[in-house]
């Protein structure tokens, strides 16, 4: 076993299964009464808070160097490079969105969508605004009141088109560099995002076109869409971080690039003031506070488990579990499984890459699975699940907007489905 292996304790993870215990069963708790989003009525940032203290009290070190242990935890390089690319991220998401970029690349997506081709159509799309603005409840916000309205006049089956929107924003959640789920997975393995990008892609597009055919076949009907008004120049800024990602550029350059190019084709020719681009870099900010918070004490009470040996129980737990042999495909499966169940536990997939992280990096270390594998790995299977549970806020969204059960959104979320199985296959099947 890697470094602090001598030490091992399943007690050392007592406050990761406290946590767990407050922030679930708040979930149930407030989906029992009923409430809209029940799993996020309780910031998990408030729910770990009685975690670290019981890591606190846990821990053999006197009370200082705990601390201290905790305090190394948070400021870890890759924690706080990750914190400020959520930061960037959000400010990127905010000021594209506010200066119309979303509006027009559903624009640009409807012009082109054929009338027989509705459904991989509207797929497309989502992929496409879920890859460039690294979220896929942003997406669902965009495109599904639009989606509905599409389904309504065509006669197609609105649970199929609301799976449509799903699949979509689940493709681009997965694989966009600026999704929170791409920051944690890197940060936490140590990947290059280009290369897990890349990685991430082998799995994702074979996926992605057979839904689209399914999509195609499922088909129930056509309408003439009204002409969009096309601003090429507010759709620009997504494509520019996508090429430079993929090109290798450093993120935080990608991000800042984008940032500007986006403020940029407003503020030419536009009534989009300075201190409007100010508030709104300040207002994405803001809208990554709670994962920030999270990413940080996570990585103090990952930090206090890992000095107490519970990482160690518990990647000598799964090694045991997948066979205890140095196969690298057992070792990626063993990651997927964690990261899955976490995100069956916390429905949240980038809080369960951030909990998962350390354990996957272990693995992959002890087993010799490379970074940008064992990254693509946390990321796929925790959106592979996020868009398979009912009470995930995905899912509830487009419940909500096309008044369905989640359960049948769900039901429909077909590229989830296949990505697993595809997955699985390429863990199992592809030459190393």
């Amino acid at each position: 076993m890697s470094t602090n292996s001598a030490l091992k304790s399943p007690l050392a993870l007592l406050p990761l299964m406290l946590y767990l215990a407050i922030f679930v069963g708040a979930g149930v708790y407030f989906q029992s009464q009923g409430a809209d989003f029940a799993f996020y009525q309780l910031s998990p940032v408030v729910a770990i808070l009685p975690a670290i203290i019981l890591g606190l009290v846990l821990s053999k070190q006197r009370l200082n160097d705990s601390i201290e242990t905790f305090m190394k935890g948070i400021g870890d390089q890759n924690i706080i490079a990750m914190c400020l690319i959520y930061l960037l991220a959000g400010a990127f998401a905010a000021v594209a969105k506010a200066t119309g970029g979303v509006d027009a690349t559903v624009a640009l997506g409807l012009t082109f969508i054929p009338a027989s081709l509705l459904l991989p159509g509207i797929f497309l799309i989502s992929a496409f605004i879920a890859t460039a603005m690294g979220t896929s409840m942003g997406t669902i916000a965009a495109v599904a009141p639009v989606a509905l309205g599409i389904a309504e006049q065509s006669g197609i089956d609105t649970a199929v088109m609301a799976g449509a929107v799903l699949s979509g924003a689940i493709f681009g959640d997965n694989l966009s560099i600026i999704s929170d789920t791409t920051i944690a997975a890197t940060r936490t393995q140590g990947a290059q995002m280009k290369d897990k990008f890349r990685e991430n892609l082998r799995v994702a597009v074979p996926t992605a076109i057979i839904v689209m055919v399914l999509f195609a076949l499922s088909t129930g009907g056509q309408v003439a869409l009204e002409p969009q008004q096309i601003e090429l120049a507010k759709v620009l800024p997504y494509l520019a971080i996508l090429i430079l990602a993929v090109s290798g550029l450093n993120v935080f350059l990608v991000l800042s690039i984008g940032i500007l190019l986006a403020g940029g084709t407003a503020l030419v020719g536009g009534d989009y003031g300075f201190m409007t681009f100010g508030q709104d870099i300040y207002k994405g900010f803001t809208n990554m506070q709670e994962i920030f918070l999270l990413s940080m004490l996570v990585g103090g009470l990952a930090a206090l488990m890992k000095q107490q040996g519970g990482i160690a129980w518990l990647t000598g737990r799964i090694a045991n579990w997948i066979g205890n042999t140095t196969s690298p495909k057992a070792a990626e499966l063993g990651m997927g499984a964690l990261v899955a169940a976490t995100n069956v536990c916390v429905a949240n997939n980038t809080v369960s890459i951030i909990v998962a992280g350390p354990v996957a990096k272990e693995l992959s270390e002890e087993h010799d699975v490379s970074p940008k594998r064992a990254a693509a790995t946390l990321d796929i299977f925790s959106c592979i699940i996020q868009g398979l549970i009912p009470y995930g806020a995905q899912a509830l969204l487009l419940a909500s907007t096309f008044a369905l059960s989640p359960l049948t959104v769900i039901a429909h979320g077909w590229y989830c489905m296949l990505l697993a199985v595809v997955a699985i296959a390429t863990i199992l099947w592809r030459q190393r």
